[in-house]
């Protein structure tokens, strides 16, 4: 595994600060292949989806994830909002009610769980924000990289994790998940 830390002057649109951008040209390419259930402006996925910004979709990401296929995708990119303050306001600017269970643990983990049933063995997932979490190994992923972006004086590091998806989670007859 590979941890870079790397400076760089915040920006409200992740994607456009350098060593992240750096970082996606390196895993994302093309884009082809790649979903980004909140993309915001700058992008680089071939698939966007979003509340407010212009997308191909504007839905709820847990509900936007819900309709794709099982192992659909090589890559996800994950960049939602990174507090519930955020949550709170992007939801409002979209005109759109927010409720405890957006600002859950349980949305996050149904969030993640959908992320993994759409990524195709040995993809992808870009998570970012201000913790290391991901998807994690609990649902078949292995940590490859971690970029940790400081900003400098008070504002929050963006901690980028690229993993790679090693198991595919199958359901026995109870519906409970099996390694495969």
């Amino acid at each position: 595994m590979e941890i870079n830390r790397v400076w760089a002057m915040p920006n409200k649109w992740t994607f456009t600060i350098k060593p992240i951008h750096k970082l996606l040209d390196r895993y994302v390419n093309s884009g082809v292949g790649w979903v980004d259930p909140y993309c915001g402006q700058n992008s680089p996925a071939e698939l966007t989806n979003d509340l407010i910004e212009k997308a191909d979709f504007n839905m709820d990401a847990l509900d936007f994830l819900k309709t794709r296929k099982d192992e659909e995708f090589k890559g996800v990119l994950l960049d939602p909002p990174y507090s519930l303050r955020q949550v709170s306001e992007h939801y409002k600017k979209a005109g759109v009610k927010i409720t405890g269970w957006h600002t859950s643990a349980g949305y996050n983990s149904a969030l993640k769980n959908e992320a993994m049933r759409i990524i195709k063995p040995n993809g992808l997932c870009i998570c970012f924000g201000w913790n290391s979490m991901g998807l994690g190994k609990n649902r078949g992923f292995e940590l490859i990289e971690i970029l940790l972006v400081p900003h400098g004086g008070s504002k929050n590091d963006t901690l980028i994790t690229v993993e790679r998806k090693v198991q595919h989670k199958l359901r026995d007859v109870k519906g409970s998940e099996v390694e495969g």
